[in-house]
């Protein structure tokens, strides 16, 4: 039990109580889910009134007598077989004696309380900078606030990193990829005052900038290749979204206008295909193509989807925990919630034309022949009368179910596997676009089989019919497309569903934003353009801090809120909040240059700080939370595998396009439903590209990713985890990516270095992968290691012909296979896989 006298004494000598500060913090700790509010016998506490009703047992509180109420006597063990919080840390008498004093100073709860007093749901207003002592450490502003907040802990802070590291770590953080040999030296040797600015400079413009920083906002998108759930079906067309993504980052487009091309590219004036393709973010959601699925139930979870994304990206709130009921901890009612959805539930899903540089002309110029040829083969296979009879059909099907169970079957198929099939099928022919009617008649070739027997389809020579089209239409120049969002002509209603139940339709409501923020201002209906201007607005508190925050938490490893996803009362509060707030407006009144904020932060002092552990820091900070070093983080799962390609001379190194598939371990793809999901090793130089490019299959994710702590792209993932696992180290060293790597540096460093003697060629191989040379006592074990590997090929020249089997200047078989196996040592290397 808590020391009663110690509260008592705390209680008496506090001066009036602030309820955000000292009081809702410690409410939200108490209450943890449903599990907690059944222990307390059905006791809420997210409101006064729920506070002086109590629960089974009576009032938690009496106003005015602290200690006679049941909620002290709960956080302070006094009732047995109770306690508050039920799990994690317990209250601390500081804290309890702050609720006992509320309580006697009357309980005040003001209105709208959590909305109010919460830090982050108020206007970040831009600080001072704070004074130092060590005025000459200080670069820019940022530096400031870290190095004020040190002197205040009686800390210093780390002195640079050598140059080497430096520009490895920046190479990582600002493109992804290590820097070469050359660029390391350049760097090096380069004297200037501004040497360093350079490099900065040169990243910030480099084509592989837009590629890392695409990889981040993949992530808040939850990009995949496929549709998820059973089916799993592959999404041909949706890497056009992030081709436009990484030219829009490239460009440098303001966060305002980025932010309003993806909420509402489509209702821009004149919009461009660009502006359109941007809105391809919220075509991330699943998509359920199982037999028997209501579409109106999952066309609900997509909208859902895609508001609570929305909230979780630019505003860092829960909103998704408000689908049944208001939100237990931060005021989002359960009418916000669908109000927001409201901006997406009128979105159609569509599919436009959206052409690559070079590719509308050829295309064009061999459609006439191709759709000629096409109309052709389906006239001689008597297509048009057949689907004609099928068609109608299934309109009888559509208007009398539980008719026929065939018919019925293949209706269903239809309304999971064509987008708006109901739609399509009303108009017929003559009413649907040219689109509509090659879709449609593609699922009847693919699908008749369901409604015929196999004598009928086999006499109707539809599968040779098939063969035909496919090779007709692999001659036929590409076109790229892209799924984007639009608004319906009639907008549809929304409803708050009872109990989040989207059958159980409650109050109408219109599309607006949480009412405990900044108001909307739209006159009439509101749009996504008017949210999308909302988000950016200057009122509003959180998009400018939790966007900064995030790109924080790419340079170090952590945000300023650790909690990157959720900035609500659950979440942490920032460890520097005035270097936020500044970072915040600094952001957002210099016209939201995203690459601004990059140089920004990597010019600091802080950022290039050493990473070295040291010992004066273990008690102090143990997580690195203060600064006082840089951080030292494992590389994310794609560049990993990019660093490996890279020092070997393997990655192909092309920007944008479509995704590709390199090897994988066998029997993966079987995994997915019913053997549907194929896997074809990309060929040529297409195997080698970055893994930003890897197709990713929901179902069965590519091993290498997941097993360095890729998100599973089911939800909006802020923050990635970093895991050290067995499986880690085996895929390093048994995957066939890897081995080919490991081989590939090999022969660089023979074919590269061929006069070189073998310490040379061990610090060569060092620079290629790690950016520096050797130590002398690592060019002693690798020196060994190489002679053991030697003398074991040796005596087995078969195994040695199986490791390297293709000849290379500079080595013979067994040279050049003893040297994949110190390859394959430095690729396996703590330091390479880490950011130092």
């Amino acid at each position: 039990m808590i020391d009663l006298l110690l509260f008592l004494a705390l209680a008496q000598a506090l001066p009036a109580v602030d309820f955000g500060r000292d009081i809702a913090p410690v409410l939200s700790r108490c209450q943890v889910c449903h599990g907690a509010q059944q222990q307390m016998s059905g006791l809420r506490l997210d409101s006064r009134e729920a506070l002086l009703k109590g629960g089974a047992s009576g009032p938690a509180l009496t106003v005015g007598r602290g200690g006679e109420s049941k909620l002290i006597q709960m956080v302070s063990g006094q009732k047995k077989g109770v306690i508050m919080p039920p799990t994690g840390d317990r209250l601390t008498p500081s804290q309890i004696a702050a609720l006992r004093a509320w309580i006697d100073q009357g309980a005040n709860w003001p209105a709208n309380a959590a909305g109010s007093q919460h830090w982050s749901f108020m206007t970040p207003q831009r600080p001072a900078l704070p004074k130092v002592r060590v005025q000459e450490w200080v670069r820019n502003s940022i530096d400031a606030f870290i190095l004020a907040r040190l002197e205040a802990e009686r800390m210093a802070p780390s002195p640079e990193a050598d140059r080497r590291t430096l520009i490895r770590r920046l190479s990582f953080d600002l493109i992804g990829l290590p820097p070469t040999p050359a660029e390391v030296a350049d760097f090096v040797n380069d004297t200037g005052p501004n040497a360093y600015a350079r490099v900065v400079d040169r990243l910030l413009a480099s084509p592989h900038y837009g590629e890392k920083w695409a990889r981040h906002w993949l992530d808040l998108g939850r990009y995949a290749d496929s549709d998820g759930y059973e089916k799993d079906t592959v999404r041909p067309h949706a890497w056009r979204y992030r081709h436009w993504l990484i030219e829009a980052l490239n460009r440098d487009m303001p966060f305002d206008q980025f932010t309003l091309e993806t909420m509402a590219g489509d209702l821009l004036p004149n919009a461009t295909i660009g502006q359109k393709i941007a809105t391809g973010f919220h075509r991330n959601t699943l998509t359920n193509r199982e037999g028997g699925v209501s579409p109106e139930q999952f066309r609900f979870e997509q909208v859902l989807d895609r508001a609570s994304t929305v909230a979780s990206v630019w505003l860092g709130l829960t909103l998704n925990c408000a689908q049944c009921h208001n939100h237990k901890y931060d005021p989002i009612t359960q009418k916000d919630h669908y109000q927001m959805q409201a901006f997406f539930n009128s979105s159609d899903e569509v599919l436009i034309d959206a052409p690559l540089p070079g590719e509308a002309g050829p295309r064009f110029q061999a459609l006439p022949a191709y759709l000629a040829k096409k109309h052709a083969l389906l006239d001689e296979y008597k297509v048009p009368e057949l689907q004609a009879a099928w068609e109608k059909r299934l309109l009888v099907a559509a208007a009398d179910p539980g008719k026929s169970h065939e018919w019925d079957f293949a209706l269903g198929v239809l309304r999971v596997m064509v987008d708006k099939a109901d739609e399509s099928l009303q108009l017929g022919p003559e009413g649907r676009t040219a689109r509509q009617n090659e879709i449609m008649t593609d699922h009847f070739l693919q699908w008749y089989n369901s409604v015929v027997s196999k004598e009928r389809y086999k006499e109707l020579k539809l599968d040779e019919l098939k063969k035909k089209v496919a090779e007709l239409e692999a001659g036929l120049p590409p076109l790229s497309q892209a799924p984007i969002i639009q608004e319906l002509r009639e907008p549809r209603k929304t409803h708050i569903c009872l109990r989040g139940d989207y059958r159980e339709k409650g109050e109408e409501v219109r599309a607006s934003t949480p009412g405990f923020l900044p108001p909307l201002g739209a006159a009439g209906r509101a749009t996504r353009i008017d949210l999308a201007r909302w988000l950016t607005s200057k009122e509003n508190p959180l998009t400018a801090r939790v966007t900064v925050n995030r790109m924080w938490q790419e340079f170090f490893g952590r945000g300023l809120v650790r909690t990157s996803e959720d900035f609500g009362r659950m979440g942490e509060r920032p460890s520097h909040p005035e270097l936020l707030d500044w970072l915040a407006t600094e952001f957002r009144d210099t016209g939201w240059s995203m690459k601004r904020m990059h140089k920004l932060i990597v010019e600091s002092a802080t950022y290039r700080q050493g990473s070295a552990m040291r010992r004066d820091l273990e008690s102090k900070d143990p997580g690195n939370t203060l600064l006082a070093r840089q951080a030292r983080l494992r590389l994310q799962a794609e560049s990993i595998r990019d660093a490996a390609l890279a020092s070997s001379g393997l990655l192909y190194p092309a920007i944008g396009g479509k995704s590709a598939r390199p090897p994988q371990p066998e029997g993966v793809a079987a995994l997915g439903y019913a053997n549907t999901v194929k896997w074809s090793d990309s060929s040529g130089p297409e195997r080698y590209r970055r893994g930003l490019y890897i197709h990713f299959q929901r179902t069965t994710p590519y091993p290498q990713l997941m097993n360095f702590d890729s998100p599973d792209s089911n939800l909006t993932c802020s923050r990635r985890q970093r895991t050290n696992t067995p499986l880690q180290a085996l895929n390093l060293l048994n995957d066939p990516v890897f081995f080919e790597a490991a081989q590939a540096l090999a022969a660089r460093i023979v074919s590269e270095k061929p006069a070189a003697g073998l310490s040379e060629r061990i610090d060569y191989g060092c620079e290629l992968a790690l950016a520096r040379p050797a130590t002398p006592q690592e060019k002693d074990r690798l020196s060994g290691f190489y002679r053991k590997q030697k003398q074991i090929l040796e005596r087995d020249l078969k195994s040695a012909e199986k490791v390297f089997p293709a000849p290379v200047d500079g080595a013979n078989t067994l040279e050049a296979a003893t040297w994949v196996g110190v390859a394959r040592t430095l690729l396996n290397l703590d330091e390479f896989m880490t950011r130092e």
